[in-house]
């Protein structure tokens, strides 16, 4: 690093600015496996070599917003638009149940009318009666009003996952349209609306967008820490056909390069924030076939096994080239088994997997 401060000498610190941030994510291969290291020390000590499978439904397709990045936005008309039904959701839990994942995640495509809040609300105090109330329940269904929030934690949810996408408000205009339904300042009220009512609070960002800096990245990792996020999930920015976005797609770092500093920033937010729940994201293994292992090596700590029904996962694409969308759900299973094992960790099978830094605040 020439002559500015060696990443040994920034690790040291007890607290990083953004400019100790900028250097860490320029970091060349050497240097990289030093704060890999030092994560993975980290996330031994810290919140152990345990990791949690949240199974992951893939409620609805249906979206009412158009961002410019995704693949079901909803002004792309070539997917076949889905919900699933009761039966569907009901039988994706209880074979969560009977496999101890116990921890699941109900994501969706941006919905707030009142039958898709009620539907919710139902599906929720039905998946608690079911399980005897043994199943955590993570949403991640965009943003509502506190009262919906209300209605949904009462019924049963505990956890709830809302992406910012990027923490700077200039960069978030350029990967929305400029209208209501599109409000930077919106997503933060309802970040903090959230953890107000009492959820434990996870977003996230996407890695390698058009027009983004390190810069940007370095003040995604220091949001995380200043808003004092009990989860994260993150992962490299995959383009997709038919999205505005994809005409830019040979502006772009290469995929591997996107690979490389995602991983990155897990083992950094994991040295910043040594005990909150990181996911190994999908994306990661879209790049690189041992991604999710690799995450998990470097400070991730959770996996969301897909059990969406394989009819509905080719019409469920926010990026290109998604992994697992013909596996069935006892495949998947078996597959993280053997690929979490092979990373040097356990799964905690059984066991919520709450976010320690959730409950260090709260006490």
């Amino acid at each position: 690093m020439n002559n500015k401060k060696s990443v040994e000498e920034i690790l040291m610190k007890e607290s990083l600015n953004r400019e100790d941030v900028v250097a860490l994510l320029s970091t060349d291969e050497e240097d990289s496996r030093i704060i890999f290291a030092k994560a993975a020390e980290v996330k031994k000590a810290f919140v152990g070599n345990k990791v949690y499978l949240r199974g992951l439904i893939e409620y609805s397709n249906f979206c009412s917003k158009n961002c410019y990045y995704c693949g079901i936005r909803a002004g792309n008309n070539r997917y076949v638009r889905y919900q699933m039904t009761d039966d569907e959701v009901l039988e994706a839990v209880k074979y969560a149940y009977e496999n101890r994942f116990a921890s699941m995640v109900i994501q969706s495509g941006e919905k707030s009318d009142r039958k898709f809040i009620g539907d919710i609300e139902r599906l929720l105090k039905e998946i608690q009666r079911l399980s005897e109330g043994k199943l955590h329940i993570t949403l991640s269904l965009g943003e509502q009003t506190k009262e919906t929030y209300k209605r949904w934690f009462e019924a049963g949810a505990h956890r709830y996952l809302l992406r910012i996408e990027v923490s700077n408000p200039e960069l978030y205009k350029k990967l929305h349209p400029n209208d209501k339904h599109h409000n930077y300042n919106k997503r933060l009220t309802s970040l903090k609306t959230l953890r107000e009512v009492g959820y434990q609070v996870g977003t996230g960002v996407m890695i390698g967008l058009p027009f983004q800096t390190l810069d940007d990245l370095a003040d995604d990792l220091i949001f995380f820490r200043d808003f004092d996020v009990d989860m994260v999930g993150m992962g490299p920015y995959i383009e997709h056909a038919d999205t505005p976005l994809f005409r830019y797609r040979n502006e772009l770092a290469p995929l591997m390069e996107r690979f490389r500093l995602s991983l990155k920033m897990v083992a950094i937010l994991r040295i910043m924030m040594k005990d909150i729940n990181i996911a190994a994201t999908t994306a990661m293994q879209t790049i690189d076939p041992q991604g999710r292992e690799k995450a998990l090596k470097v400070g991730a700590n959770v996996i969301m096994p897909n059990l969406t029904p394989v009819k509905y996962r080719q019409n469920y694409l926010l990026y290109e080239n998604k992994p697992c969308i013909d596996e069935e759900a006892e495949d998947c299973k078996n597959c993280l088994d053997i690929r979490i094992f092979m990373a040097g960790d356990e799964v905690g099978y059984g066991e919520w997997g709450d976010s320690k830094h959730f409950k260090s605040r709260n006490n």
